[in-house]
């Protein structure tokens, strides 16, 4: 691959695609949550996939988001993203109504920041402890 060329991107189709990079580190900013797996395959192509739950809004406030993130990746990643790895941009509440320069920081800080070592904080890109690891919650 020449220096020049952006790397390619290609689509995260399959679930565990979505699962692996789960697995990876994770930030928020604004209204997007990433998260980024090295795949560590010697493959240069950047992988991404978008994901909106009922959470956010119904089907319309969904695929709006939806499709905003897909702009906001294929104008960023290849910028700020690290070849051979996989994204997933996680919609948020107001993801499909946020001003799209904000959205675009949001999406630009959030991929700088994960693209250095050790860039995540790990406080605030992972949730709190799983269940299991908790007190047994005493009945009344």
């Amino acid at each position: 691959m020449r220096m020049d060329t952006p790397p390619t991107l290609r689509r995260l189709t399959r679930r565990p695609q979505f699962l692996a990079a789960a697995k990876g580190v994770a930030l928020s900013r604004g209204a997007v949550f990433i998260q980024r797996l090295d795949r560590s395959d010697h493959d240069p192509a950047i992988g991404v996939g978008f994901t909106a739950t009922r959470k956010i809004g119904g089907a319309v406030v969904r695929n709006r988001a939806k499709r905003r993130l897909r702009e906001a990746a294929r104008a960023l990643l290849p910028v700020h993203g690290v070849p051979g790895s996989d994204y997933v941009l996680i919609a948020r509440q107001g993801t499909a109504d946020r001003p799209w320069d904000r959205l675009l920081d949001d999406v630009a800080s959030a991929l700088t920041r994960l693209a250095t070592p050790g860039g995540a904080d790990p406080s605030r890109s992972r949730p709190p402890a799983p269940i299991s690891d908790l007190p047994p919650v005493q009945d009344p």
